[in-house]
Formats: structure tokens, C-alpha cells, sequence
């Protein structure tokens, strides 16, 4: 199979360049040579998550090309895996057509993703994006509403550069709760045990106890090419933080997707359970937070566009214009930076983690944290909202769509907040439920993302709060049983 071939998915409908044709060819005869058994289609839906097909090595071959069916109610799913739209009606419930009684859709491998897997024996992997049987982009396909952001930048004369802070949890797994009565939509959570107490933040002692573990996510890691640069003991019992080097473009989500999934099967595999649920229910928790650092650079010359040139300055005018728009926009982002109900349990006062729309010069408790100065080519800005759930795809896209509308209308950021959780701002959003209103009142996300992702991605949402909803907490029980 190759490119010679006009009458495929492919090249029917010019989906990839001329250099993803060659890495295709490249990886025809890799897998020809013999280095791979299976390979794995993976797609990441609309929560992050990835999904796909595992193909054997000479199906994979001709599906480079022709590309990978999945079954549309895939993009009906919440987190809990439930189908949250009437499929089966007109379009699916989806308002889109092509999408009707649970149809396919169809995945296409990007070839420069294409990895050997380290922990599973003779797999490949490689990353897809969704498509429409007409070759069309499928609207709700979130990687390539990133591809759109990078596109309007690339008019700029500039990269997007992101480097990731990212922090979870590990836990050795004691019981995967594997009983007859524990499946379920979800099923029941592993029981867990510590590999640390917590509270001794970066010990050497601490990390060498769980050196085991740091060996394991590093060697494994790096053999998948990721840009790996500190592993650290957080704060918190049986947490930790992994921090990666700047990458351009869509790399830095394909990198944090990756990663996650990563983490988790290396673990899985260990006995170990890795998650990056932001506030999990342990005793003594800390939150889990996942900092994005970002700037741009000039394509022209290579240069970091947020660099101040003269002294005083905290950021380039360009820079300043980016931060006024993330500022400007923080409400209208949240939820897709926090995405899970859990994640606004994270926002508390003096706690690391922001509660409110602001900028300030290296200070953690601000929002958005701006470093660097003059002559400085690593100065960014850091956004401390995120949680490690997020897809990363809608969290980039958000930070660049924001950015940008700040550059096009030249929005001031205002001044530096010194006392970040005293300064009077706009107050982020207190709930996932508050985060979505703020969402549907952005209008310039609406018109970015687009109106119809946007009221498809908050009816997933919305229907995930009123499953919450119908719930009784034990907190409730505690509450009210014995008092009424």
C-alpha cells in the first residue's frame, strides 16, 4: 500500500503532506522489517481519553491509509461512559449530520506519531485524528480544533511553545475490586495504599524510598521520546510531579495525552494505580494541578516573542497583549482547563492554587504567573488553573484562542497583583456547573471553538452534574439522617 494509490481514505481526500506520506513509507517498512506485532490506533475523545483499535501488523499496513471506523456513539460518551445523547434519532442528537444510528466515523494515524511501545511487547502506537465519511474534519474531534488555533498563529510568523508541570497521584494497588457485584457504570475504585506519607515536600529520603517507581516512569519515559527533565516528591501522601521541557505546537498535548495513558498502563502493570484525579478521597490529601508554562516564538529568527527588550518590563508588548487575553478570558476557560466536578474541590485560599482572575510577577498564588526579563530567552507565562484531567487539547486551544484575542485587540493585562488572594478581581468559577455558564457566555470561545462544539461539549458536561446530582453524599447522610 502506498501513496500511488489515489482511492484511498487518505488521498481521496488530501489529509496528509508530502512529509506524512514518506513517515507512512517509513513505517510500511518498518513494519515490514518485523520490529512490530500489533498496532495500536489510538484517538483521544472528546474528555482526553484515548481511544481505538489494536490492529495486527499487516492490517495496520493498509489501515495508514485507509484510515480506522469507530462507532459515533463514542463522542455520546461522559466520563462515565454512558451515552448522554439519543443516538439513534434524527443526526444523532447531535444536530450533525452523518452522525445518525450510531454510524462511523473514521480515525486517520498522523505517521510522525508513531512510537514502540516500551512496556508492551512488539506494539506500536500511533496517534489518529477523526474524520467524516466525506473527508471532512469531525466537529467534535478536539485535536484538530488545537491544529485550527496553531493555523491562526502560524499567520503570525509564530510557534506556540509549552512546556508541562504535572501532578498526580501512585498508590500501591491492593485490591483491583475485580468481584462479580463490583462492575458497574463506573465500576467500583481500586483499594489503595500509600508509597508515601505525604507532607515531607522534595526529601531526598522520601524520593529514594520510591526510586523503584521514579526508575520505572523514567526509563520508560524516555524510551518513549518524551521530554522528560525533573522527577519530584510533591507535597501531599503518595503524590508526585513529573516536569517536561518546551515543545512546539500540538506536541505539547500530544505529549500530556500520552503521558497519562503512559503512566497509567506502566503502573497497571506493576501493581501499582496511578491517577490523575485532581482531589482523590485520602486522608491528609493535597490537589493535584497541572501548571502550563507558555510563549511564543518568532519563526523569523527563533526568538522568544515574550522577551522583554527594555529593562522594567515584565513581559514584550506582545507578551503583555497575550496575558491580557488569558486574563481576560480566565472565566470563560475554566472549564476547560478544570473540567471535572472534583477539580473545583482544589481552589482554596493560601493554597497554591488560584481563586481568582489575576497576573503577577513570580508569585504562585496569582493565576498567571509571568517569569523571566530582559536578555531572558526562557521568559513565559505559567497558568496555574489546570487540572491534570484536562484534555489538553481544549486547554491549549483555550490559552491560544485567549492569547491571541488578546494580541488582536492589544487587551491590557492591568497591574501586577502582589497579594494574589487579597487583590479584588473577577473570582474564577467556584463549580464545573458555574464554569460551563461562563463557557456558554464567552463569546469568542463560542465563536473559535465553534457554537455547536461548545453547546455538545456542556450537555456532556451538564449531564455529568446531574448523575452528581442524583446522588446522596455521605455527607448528607451524616447531615441530616439522625438530625431529622
Amino acid at each position: 500500500m502506498s501513496s500511488s494509490n489515489t482511492n484511498t481514505f487518505v488521498d481521496r481526500f488530501g489529509l496528509w503532506s508530502d512529509d506524512q506520506h514518506a513517515q507512512a513509507r517509513e513505517l510500511v517498512r518498518r513494519i515490514d522489517s518485523g520490529e512490530v506485532d500489533l498496532v495500536r490506533f489510538a484517538w483521544p475523545d472528546q474528555h482526553g481519553i484515548l481511544r481505538g483499535k489494536t490492529l495486527v501488523a499487516t492490517e495496520a499496513r493498509s489501515a495508514l491509509w485507509e484510515g480506522v471506523n469507530l462507532t459515533s456513539t463514542l463522542l455520546a460518551k461522559d466520563t462515565s461512559h454512558k451515552t448522554v445523547f439519543p443516538v439513534f434519532t434524527t443526526n444523532g442528537g447531535f444536530a450533525i449530520e452523518g452522525l445518525q444510528g450510531g454510524a462511523d466515523f473514521t480515525i486517520v494515524a498522523d505517521p510522525a506519531s508513531f512510537k514502540v511501545l516500551p512496556w508492551a511487547p512488539r506494539t506500536g502506537w500511533i496517534l489518529c485524528d477523526a474524520y467524516m465519511a466525506d473527508g471532512k474534519p469531525c466537529p467534535f474531534a478536539t485535536r484538530q480544533i488545537l491544529q485550527r488555533a496553531v493555523r491562526q498563529l502560524d499567520e503570525l510568523g509564530l510557534d506556540f511553545i509549552a512546556g508541562l508541570e504535572v501532578e498526580f497521584h501512585v498508590f500501591k494497588l491492593d485490591d483491583a475490586r475485580m468481584g462479580l457485584a463490583d462492575s458497574g457504570q463506573p465500576g467500583e475504585p481500586p483499594r489503595v495504599s500509600l508509597l508515601s506519607h505525604g507532607h515531607q515536600y522534595l526529601t531526598e529520603l522520601r524520593y529514594d524510598r520510591v526510586d523503584g517507581l521514579m526508575e520505572l516512569l523514567r526509563s520508560n519515559l524516555i524510551a518513549l521520546g518524551l521530554p522528560l527533565r525533573s522527577l519530584e516528591i510533591e507535597f501531599g501522601p503518595s503524590q508526585f510531579e513529573l516536569t517536561f521541557g518546551p515543545t512546539a505546537g500540538v506536541m505539547p498535548a500530544d505529549t500530556m495525552v500520552l503521558l497519562r495513558s503512559a503512566i497509567k498502563q506502566i503502573c497497571q502493570r506493576n501493581g501499582l494505580h496511578a491517577s490523575f484525579m485532581c482531589r482523590p478521597k485520602i486522608p491528609n490529601v493535597m490537589s493535584s494541578g497541572w501548571h502550563l508554562h507558555q510563549s511564543l516564538r518568532r519563526k523569523s529568527d527563533g526568538v522568544n516573542a515574550f522577551m522583554p527588550e527594555a529593562a522594567g518590563q515584565d513581559l514584550s508588548e506582545i507578551g503583555m497583549h497575550y496575558l491580557g487575553g488569558l486574563k481576560a478570558h480566565a472565566c470563560g476557560a475554566a472549564a476547560l482547563a478544570s473540567p471535572t466536578i472534583n477539580g473545583y474541590r482544589r481552589y482554596r485560599p493560601f493554597s497554591l492554587a488560584p481563586d481568582r482572575a489575576i497576573w503577577a510577577r513570580d508569585n504562585r498564588g496569582a493565576m498567571l504567573r509571568v517569569l523571566g526579563g530582559v536578555g531572558q530567552s526562557a521568559s513565559r507565562i505559567e497558568n496555574r488553573v489546570g487540572e491534570p484531567t484536562a484534555n489538553p487539547y481544549l486547554y491549549l486551544a483555550s490559552q491560544l484562542f485567549s492569547g491571541l484575542d488578546g494580541i488582536r485587540h492589544k487587551t491590557d493585562p492591568g497591574p501586577s497583583a502582589d497579594a494574589p488572594y487579597e487583590t479584588p478581581a473577577e473570582h474564577l468559577p467556584r463549580s464545573l456547573g458555574d464554569a460551563l455558564a461562563c463557557l456558554r457566555k464567552d463569546e469568542m470561545l463560542n465563536t473559535q471553538m465553534s457554537k455547536v462544539f461548545i453547546d455538545y461539549l456542556c450537555h456532556i458536561k451538564e449531564a455529568e452534574i446531574a448523575r452528581f446530582n442524583l446522588e446522596v453524599s455521605e455527607w448528607e447522610h451524616r447531615e441530616y439522617f439522625d438530625m431529622f
